[in-house]
């Protein structure tokens, strides 16, 4: 009978990974665990605790610090496979997952269906024949050597890139490979997981190839496969359901898609909201029952398209990106810093999360620097942010796992706020009220460009009073619009009124209030 060695990469959530093999390895089955290196050391500390205990888990010897689309995602897998062969003997499958998946079938099922067939489960179609790239670079990940990371050293990369196109600095694929191209979701025999392990220690020439080769975890194992396997002990296909809107992002599913998910002929899923917890409750106690009677049409994505074209109102099937009428999610709550002196803000917004514990964001729809996590690229451009605003926030709240979030915002954008407002989230607001002297005005004009440092006297002064009257029409704007639960901190109320009005924005005790606000430096310019 088959047994399942689940080679799983994460980089956050221990509780969630911790639940997550225990539900696994709870029927017989095993785990091999890979912790980004870049990751909460706290986090991989709690997860080692609460599972050394476990003899069905294991963990990666070498921990690797992983980068969407670099080679350290491949590493890392090689690191996690390497720990589950030498620690599971008994393993006949081994299957990928993320820390976002959950079975959709029962153990018992997922069994039978792997005895059924003598295959490896791996999507792979040729790299330069097939469509499988829409858009973007696809060749050239292969013949250019790519050194840097595009998302976080984007300058580097695309300038490496731009120069060994210039020079002809192309380079050949190995001779004897027809690259492939696919899902990185697989489900891999023993004995072809045993040769892909032997052919990285004999061809170091294949493995210095793959090092600098672009996005490699949708090439690597599955030119290797190809090249090991006959093509008959092949499924063309990953037994892992998931799905990707039209912006080209992953398709998240929530506690309304139980039904949906167990009709797929697939044996999980990627990737489950953290805040599904109904959903995996249901799917937890599917995986330790012995079901068996599934009945599957495999129209996930035909109904997915169906009842996102329809409009279905709620938590819909992955609403498109651009839709005004998506929806931030009526469980959740939106706290925005409305202040023109964008340091002040920032400053109360540092106290809040340091005290409160809650989760901030700084200007992301005002600021294109702003710091923000790893989104898909959505995040990338402040044009982006805003025109996707809600999916924007949707995934904010989904990456830092909470129902509550702080942003900061410039009051001059009325419009998004009254959009924020009237999205049907519980969203508050805090107008910050800051005194304007003629110095922080000027550096105001200055900033953005207005003035500069040749220009004359006499055109300041009277550009100063058109400033500060532009400052006072948008507060007196976001007061005409009367949002429900409207507070006011000012630089020149007492600390007991504002200490009043901040514990009314956060929902907490006044006395957590006063110490929020117990710095003399916050309105300082």
């Amino acid at each position: 009978m088959a047994q399942i060695a689940f080679i799983l990469l994460c980089h956050k959530d221990p509780d969630a990974v911790i639940k997550q093999a225990e539900r696994l390895t709870a029927v017989g089955d095993c785990m091999a665990i890979h912790f980004d290196a870049s990751a909460d050391p706290r986090a991989y500390n709690k997860i080692r605790a609460a599972l050394d205990g476990n003899p069905n888990v294991a963990f990666a010897k070498k921990r690797i610090k992983c980068g969407w689309g670099e080679w350290s995602l491949v590493d890392a897998s090689l690191q996690a496979l390497k720990a589950a062969v030498d620690a599971f003997p008994r393993a006949t499958h081994f299957y990928m997952l993320s820390g976002d998946c959950m079975a959709i079938k029962s153990a018992r099922f997922a069994h039978d269906f792997l005895d059924d067939a003598d295959v490896d489960y791996i999507e792979s179609y040729d790299f330069f024949e097939s469509n499988w790239i829409k858009t973007g670079m696809k060749e050239d990940r292969l013949i250019y050597r790519h050194f840097f990371n595009e998302r976080t050293h984007k300058k580097l990369f695309y300038t490496s890139y731009e120069l060994q196109k210039r020079f002809g600095f192309q380079r050949q694929i190995p001779d004897d490979l027809q690259i492939m191209i696919g899902s990185q979701w697989w489900c891999l025999r023993r004995t072809t997981v045993e040769w892909v392990l032997d052919f990285c220690r004999d061809r170091p020439d294949v493995m210095r190839f793959f090092r600098t080769t672009w996005i490699p975890d949708e090439t690597f194992f599955q030119t290797l496969v190809r090249h090991l396997v006959p093509e008959t002990e092949i499924s063309n296909r990953s037994l892992t359901f998931l799905m990707f809107s039209e912006y080209g992002m992953p398709v998240t599913f929530y506690n309304d898609h139980y039904d949906l998910l167990l009709s797929q002929e697939f044996l999980f899923a990627r990737k489950i909201s953290p805040d599904a917890m109904d959903l995996k409750r249901r799917l937890g106690d599917l995986y330790a029952s012995d079901r068996t009677d599934f009945k599957t049409s495999n129209e996930g994505v035909t109904l997915f398209k169906f009842l996102t074209g329809r409009g279905r109102i709620g938590r819909r099937f992955a609403p498109r990106f651009w839709e005004r009428q998506s929806t931030i999610g009526r469980e959740r709550e939106l706290l925005v810093l409305a202040c023109k002196k964008w340091h002040v803000a920032k400053r109360l917004l540092a106290r809040i999360v340091g005290e409160t514990g809650l989760r901030g964001v700084e200007y992301l729809f005002d600021e294109e620097h702003t710091r923000l996590p790893d989104l898909g690229g959505i995040e990338s451009t402040l044009g982006k942010r805003t025109r996707h605003r809600r999916a924007l926030l949707r995934l904010i709240y989904d990456h830092y796992q909470t129902d509550r979030l702080v942003i900061c915002l410039d009051p001059s954008n009325i419009e998004l706020l009254q959009d924020l407002f009237s999205d049907g989230s519980n969203a508050r607001l805090l107008e910050i009220d800051c005194r304007y002297e003629d110095a922080y005005l000027m550096g105001h004009a200055k900033r953005v460009g207005l003035a500069g440092e040749m220009t004359p006297q006499e055109t300041i002064d009277r550009l100063l009073p058109t400033v500060r009257h532009n400052f006072v029409y948008e507060t007196d704007q976001i007061r005409a619009a009367e949002f429900p639960n409207h507070f006011r901190i000012s630089e020149d109320a007492t600390n007991d009124e504002n200490a009043t009005a901040l514990a009314g924005f956060l929902g907490i005790e006044a006395p957590l209030a006063r110490d929020i606000l117990s710095i003399d430096y916050l309105f300082v310019d």
